[in-house]
């Protein structure tokens, strides 16, 4: 392909899209807007994925340790927790600080007379993994000078439910917008093939192949689904910092990721989306004038 069938191939593309300016137009504000519905709802998923790995990270096992053993022998226990594969972080805490902290939240009157050696020494370890919390859990109850393992699986098992269901409805969501977008692009570029297609059997006639009648409406899809990416991506940054800095922030605690630690995915996945749409719409809807 030179420069010169190149150079027709996008004047006659930029042609259609001006020629078609109002089926353009709509097709470039239909597929942003599934586009802008995509992404949000993206982001909403990702934030909520970052909140509950945060919730999950936070979520820790207590290991008690066998009062038998003397303190030093209690600390060396974690560094055998923490060579565990699933274990990121064992965090000492003594009977003393045990003790302080059920003061705090008890009536001191009630614990006079109580010192810390009726509370046990501990770890509170913190997981890799919380899918496999019962599995490290059964281990660390195998392991020499540990009394006891606590797990709130009611809490784990909810996160990790919380997780799946986010994934799969996220999955769904984004692939029907998808086929929507493609169906929208393809019947777009469908009412301009409609309005061209004497022009397109005349080509066939004087004996113009498929492909040079085929890239000037693949050059167009791909404009459009670029032109529409750009513009869903600066309006979903604009609609997703408004709504982290001057209504979500004030009236909650809740920090959503910065926009500048997702700005270059999603442009890139607005761009690839645009573009496959815009392309792959063009391409199966002029098919249909082609065949032989």
């Amino acid at each position: 392909m030179n420069r010169h069938t190149l150079r027709y191939y996008f004047t006659e593309g930029f042609r259609g899209i001006f020629l078609h300016a109002f089926s353009s137009f709509a097709a470039v504000g239909v597929i942003t807007a599934c586009l802008l519905i995509m992404g949000s709802f993206t982001l909403v998923a990702v934030n909520i994925q970052a909140m509950v790995t945060e919730m999950e990270q936070s979520s820790e096992i207590v290991v008690e340790i066998d009062d038998s053993l003397s303190d030093a022998a209690a600390r060396s226990v974690g560094s055998r927790i923490s060579q565990f594969e699933n274990v990121y972080e064992a965090e000492w805490f003594p009977r003393e600080d045990a003790f302080a902290q059920y003061i705090e939240k008890t009536d001191p009157i009630l614990m006079e007379g109580f010192t810390p050696d009726i509370f046990p020494h501990r770890y509170k370890v913190f997981l890799v993994n919380v899918q496999y919390a019962g599995e490290t859990a059964r281990e660390l109850e195998a392991l020499p000078g540990v009394a006891a393992v606590k797990v709130e699986r009611e809490l784990l098992d909810s996160l990790l439910s919380v997780r799946r269901v986010v994934r799969v409805v996220s999955v769904v969501f984004i692939l029907a917008l998808l086929i929507v977008s493609l169906f929208i692009m393809q019947n777009t570029i469908k009412l301009a093939t409609f309005e061209r297609r004497e022009e397109i059997a005349i080509m066939r006639v004087v004996g113009a192949s498929k492909g040079f009648i085929r890239w000037p409406f693949v050059v167009e899809g791909f404009i459009l689904g670029l032109m529409a990416g750009f513009t869903a991506y600066f309006l979903q940054m604009f609609a997703y910092n408004r709504f982290a800095t001057s209504l979500l922030k004030p009236i909650t605690p809740i920090e959503l990721i910065s926009f500048s630690e997702l700005w270059l995915p999603v442009m890139g996945v607005f761009l690839l989306t645009g573009f496959l749409v815009g392309v792959f719409g063009s391409v199966m809807t002029i098919r249909k004038y082609l065949r032989a």
